[in-house]
């Protein structure tokens, strides 16, 4: 059994922050289940755009607004309190935050805590983590 808090996280190597986002990464690869988990926080009025290639997202949100776009498509979501979103397709995609947003997240495979955006907005991939 795992049990964790955001509050021992804080000030570790799990709370990871670059530019307007916070990533506190509850559950890593090291931990052996699977999948990693993460509570992130984006500051308002910030822009922010990912890309994870070798990824799979699902996103909850818990707290603030914003605007989620597909960048290959365009298309536009609102985000707010319950809403869920899946990158199952490994989509380009912006968060626009118009109040801060607080949101759970669950990466498959699981990022090993190591992990940084690269100029594309994307993790490397896995193996690439473990030979670095």
């Amino acid at each position: 059994m795992i049990v964790r808090t955001t509050t021992e996280i804080t000030g570790t190597e799990r709370d990871v922050a670059a530019g307007a986002w916070r990533s506190k990464r509850i559950i890593l690869a090291g931990d052996g289940v699977g999948f990693s988990f993460h509570e992130t926080v984006i500051e308002s009025d910030s822009v922010s755009e990912f890309h994870y290639q070798h990824h799979v997202e699902a996103v909850w949100v818990v707290e603030g607004a914003g605007t989620l776009t597909n960048l290959e498509t365009g298309e536009q979501h609102d985000l707010e309190p319950g809403t869920m979103y899946l990158l199952d397709g490994h989509e380009r995609h912006r968060v626009t935050c118009s109040r801060q947003l607080r949101m759970l997240c669950v990466f498959n495979p699981p990022v090993t805590g190591t992990e940084v955006h690269d100029e594309t907005g994307a993790y490397p991939a896995p193996q690439e983590v473990a030979s670095a």
